[in-house]
C-alpha cells in the first residue's frame, strides 16, 4: 500500500426518480381517478472519517463515484423506492475542497464525523398530485431533478499534537523512535524518511500525545528541492512544532545554518504556520566534544534570534528527553484546560489552521507550476506526481 496525501475525484449524487401518469382501472370502475405514485428521491455522497484508514490511495485508481438513482413512481399510489446514499470512506484528517469553487466543504477530523458533499435529486411528483376539483383526470406528472456533481480535492493531514521539523538527518526518527513505540526507518544518510509516521507518547497511564515525523526538508525545497515541501502541510494542525537541530551534521553545513534554512523555508511556505509555538531542540549532543558544545549551542540560539524554550537532547541514548517530554504533556494539558475555560481558543485555532491550509494550497500549486513549466523545457521528462509514491511507513504504537 503506498501512502497518498492528496487526490482529486468527481461524484455524482443520484437522480430523482420520475412520477407516474397513471388512472384505477378496475372492473365496473371504468373511469378511476388518478393513482400514479412519486418516485423516489436519489442517494446522495457522504464522506464518512475512518480511523482504520490512512492514506487515499483508494482514491487514485478510481476517481468518480456515482449514488444509486430513485426509483420511479408506480400505478395504485406506490411510491419508488429512494436511491441508497454512496458513503466513501475517508482518513481522520481529509480536507474536502470543491475545486470548481475553491471553497472547502469538510474537515473530517473526528472518527465518525460525517459530510454529505453532493445532494440526490429530488422526486418527481405522480399525478395523484395533480389533482383538484376542477381538474379531475390530470395528465400532468414531473420528472426528478438531477444530483449534484462535484469535482472535489481531498488532502490528507495527519493529525499530531506535536510536529518536528528540521533538515534530513537531524535525528527526528531517532527521536520518535526514542520516546514511543514506533518505529520509523532510521539510517545514516538524507531522506530516510519519505513520508510521515506517527508515534504515541505515553508520559502516564491515561496522559499521552501524539507526534509526527515527516520527511526532512532541504535549502531550495520552497522551488521543488527535496521531498519536505509535499509534507508540510502535515504540521498544520500541529499544536507545537519541535525545530531539531543536528549539532553534528553530516555534510560541511553548520548547526547555525541548518537551522536558519530549515526557518527559513517554513517562512516561504507558510508565514502563519511559521509563527506558531516552537521549541528548539538541539541533538545530538553526545557527538559534540564538550568544549565545543557550548559554543555550537549559542551559535544556533544567536542565529535564530531565539528566545523560547531549548533543550539538548541525544535522541540515540534517550538524554534528555525525558525532560522534554514531560514538559509538552504539561503544556498540552495546560492548553486543553484553557480551551475548556475559554471555547473561543478553539475557534481562533480552528481559524489559524484555515489560513495555514490556504497559504499550504498556494505554495504548493506554485510548486506544481514550477514543476510544470520544467517539463516543458524538457528538464524533467519523465516527472510524474506519482515518481514520489513510496511505501507506506505509517506507524502508531
Amino acid at each position: 500500500m503506498k501512502f497518498v496525501d492528496e487526490a482529486t475525484i468527481t461524484v455524482e449524487a443520484g437522480k430523482g426518480g420520475n412520477g407516474c401518469m397513471s388512472f384505477r382501472r378496475e372492473k365496473y370502475i371504468p373511469k378511476g381517478g388518478p393513482d400514479g405514485g412519486d418516485g423516489g428521491d436519489g442517494g446522495s455522497i457522504i464522506l464518512l472519517a475512518d480511523e482504520s484508514l490512512n492514506t487515499l490511495v483508494d482514491f487514485r485508481f478510481t476517481r468518480r463515484y456515482n449514488a444509486a438513482n430513485g426509483q420511479g413512481g408506480m400505478s395504485r399510489n406506490c411510491t419508488g423506492a429512494k436511491g441508497e446514499d454512496l458513503v466513501l470512506k475517508v482518513p481522520v484528517g481529509t480536507t474536502v475542497i470543491d475545486t470548481d469553487t475553491d471553497e472547502v466543504l469538510a474537515d473530517l477530523t473526528k472518527v465518525g464525523q460525517e459530510a454529505k458533499v453532493a445532494q440526490g435529486g429530488f422526486h418527481g411528483l405522480g399525478n395523484t398530485r395533480f389533482k383538484s376539483s376542477v381538474n379531475r383526470a390530470p395528465r400532468q406528472h414531473t420528472k426528478g431533478s438531477l444530483g449534484e456533481t462535484r469535482n472535489l480535492k481531498l488532502e490528507l493531514k495527519v493529525l499530531a499534537d506535536v510536529g518536528l521539523l528540521g533538515l534530513p538527518n537531524a535525528g527526528k526518527s531517532t527521536f520518535v523512535r526514542a520516546v514511543s513505540a514506533a518505529t520509523p526507518k532510521v539510517a545514516n544518510y538524507p531522506f530516510t524518511t519519505l513520508v510521515p509516521s506517527l508515534g504515541v507518547v505515553r508520559t502516564e497511564r491515561h496522559r499521552s500525545f501524539v507526534v509526527a515525523d515527516i520527511p526532512g526538508i532541504i535549502e531550495g525545497a520552497a522551488e521543488g528541492a527535496g521531498l519536505g515541501i509535499r509534507f508540510l502541510r502535515h504540521l498544520a494542525r500541529n499544536r507545537i512544532l519541535l525545530h531539531l537541530v543536528d549539532l553534528a551534521p553530516w555534510d560541511d553545513i553548520s548547526p547555525a545554518e541548518a537551522a536558519a534554512i530549515a526557518v527559513s523555508e517554513l517562512n516561504l511556505f507558510s508565514p502563519t504556520l511559521a509563527e506558531q509555538p516552537r521549541w528548539l531542540v538541539l541533538n545530538k549532543v553526545d557527538m559534540v566534544p564538550e568544549d565545543e558544545l557550548e559554543e555550537r549551542c549559542q551559535a544556533v540560539i544567536d542565529a535564530l534570534g531565539w528566545e523560547g524554550p531549548v533543550y539538548r537532547i541525544a535522541a540515540i541514548s534517550k538524554q534528555g528527553t525525558d525532560v522534554l517530554v514531560r514538559d509538552i504533556q504539561i503544556h498540552l494539558d495546560a492548553r486543553q484546560e484553557a480551551i475548556i475555560e475559554n471555547p473561543e481558543l478553539l475557534e481562533q485555532e480552528a481559524e489559524v489552521r484555515a489560513t495555514i491550509d490556504a497559504e499550504a494550497r498556494e505554495r504548493i500549486e506554485q510548486l506544481r507550476a514550477i514543476q510544470h513549466r520544467r517539463k516543458e523545457d524538457d528538464l524533467d521528462d519523465d516527472f510524474d506526481d506519482d515518481d514520489y509514491d513510496v511505501e507506506v511507513e505509517w506507524v502508531r504504537e
